[in-house]
């Protein structure tokens, strides 16, 4: 019998049986990411990020401070930048949206319209969870830089390990998946090397449920805060453009 059959063969009377339990099923539990369950895993480590780079207030002024910029809604710029409370370092807060029905929208569009924001304008721009969504990412990329103001922060996160987006698939497209080296490869291109801060979330135990559609409060803290760097789940990026 040659080599590798042997190998295979004892690794067969070696193997132990594995219990699927609710895993073993060909449709997830839930297909909403979680929100049906509570907190999306893949959110748990967006709000660890951005409250790693908040600040905090009467101590340190963090990142989402001046006038900041968010995509889609000011959701994290009240949560982490306190906007609207007496404490909070926040000057202006304003939204870039592509549906001009939008009554919040300060700026109607989306980072490929390098006309819509005007440039060196932002101290914070907040992009969570929408590069994946705009083929043309380099265009992006390149014009979230252009309306930092010098020494401005981009903090922004893309998913690694998920399932397809819906219904942003269906309305405007669904294209990319990350890895750390992509993400800063794809950052480098228009922010110094050296201001560019790339890490990944998750492990094998978070990326399955979160395929699953599992919440974060189904797992317990030390299993979501294990980092694993096979299993990137989330890739999370904070680019400083350079100061004048």
């Amino acid at each position: 019998m040659p080599v590798a059959a042997r190998r295979i063969r004892g690794a067969l009377r070696r193997r132990r049986p594995i219990r699927f339990g609710s895993f073993r099923r060909l449709s997830p539990i839930s297909r909403n990411f979680g929100f049906d369950r509570g907190t999306p895993v893949d959110r748990y480590y967006v709000h660890e990020f951005l409250r790693r780079y908040a600040g905090h207030p009467g101590y340190v002024m963090g990142d989402i401070r001046g006038r900041v910029l968010e995509i889609g809604e000011d959701l994290y710029t009240r949560e982490f930048g306190r906007w609207g409370e007496p404490d909070s370092y926040v000057e202006k807060a304003d939204i870039l949206h592509v549906d001009e029905a939008n009554p919040d929208a300060t700026f109607v569009g989306d980072l490929t319209d390098v006309g819509t924001v005007p440039a060196d304008t932002f101290d914070c721009l907040i992009c969570t969870q929408t590069l994946h969504l705009i083929y043309d990412v380099k265009t992006a990329v390149a014009n979230a830089h252009r309306l930092l103001k010098p020494g401005g922060v981009l903090l922004a996160t893309v998913p690694g390990i998920s399932q397809v987006c819906r219904p942003d698939i269906d309305l405007w497209g669904d294209y990319w998946r990350f890895t750390t080296h992509s993400a800063r490869r794809l950052m480098e291109e228009v922010f110094p090397p050296e201001n560019v801060r790339v890490e990944a979330y998750g492990n094998v135990l978070s990326s399955m449920s979160f395929l699953q559609g599992l919440a974060a409060e189904d797992l317990r803290p030390d299993e979501l805060d294990a980092r694993d760097p096979d299993y990137e789940l989330l890739i999370t990026v904070r680019a400083i453009k350079q100061s004048a």
